[in-house]
């Protein structure tokens, strides 16, 4: 991973909105250009420390959040701009090797991309996804997940080593 050190990063904290529940206690946290010269593909990395049900994509054009889990992005290829947060958020700038650790709970939608932009996404070990966008009717049930998610074992990058074991305590 050449010169990049855990300690380069990024948090933004996100509270409910009264449409996307967000998680006002872990923060997001970016890790710029993480895997620019990663010698293994990022899938792998992920895998390599714990984090699976790995997809390659892009990042859906609609506010949405998973309240079963927590879910890393990582940036393959291309660039995208990504409304994390909600409505109210922070839109964020991400490239080729940018790595963003989603606390369950904070919404995400891509409001600009190149075409060449793709992500892989991967959750920690024995988290499953849901896909919520705030639906009103779900509220209870959401909120309610979302505060029983555990904690990962391992950061998706640095694996035991990592910030993120550090930020969400």
């Amino acid at each position: 991973m050449g010169d990049y050190k855990p300690a380069d990063y990024v948090t933004y904290y996100f509270i409910d909105d009264g449409t996307i529940p967000n998680n006002a206690q872990l923060p997001l946290v970016l890790y710029p250009s993480a895997l620019n010269n990663e010698q293994y593909p990022m899938d792998d990395r992920f895998l390599k420390e714990g984090w699976g049900d790995t997809w390659i994509g892009g990042v859906f054009s609609y506010h949405h959040f998973h309240s079963t889990a927590h879910e890393v992005l990582g940036v393959l290829s291309g660039e995208a701009t990504i409304q994390f947060g909600g409505k109210k958020g922070k839109a964020i700038h991400v490239k080729a090797g940018d790595v963003v650790t989603i606390p369950a709970g904070v919404g995400h939608k891509c409001l600009d991309s190149t075409d060449e932009f793709r992500v892989v996404g991967a959750y920690p070990e024995g988290q499953k996804k849901d896909l919520r966008e705030g639906k009103a009717s779900e509220r209870a049930k959401v909120l309610n997940n979302i505060n029983h998610v555990s904690l990962p074992n391992t950061d998706p990058v640095f694996g035991k080593e990592g910030t993120l074991l550090t930020l969400w305590k």
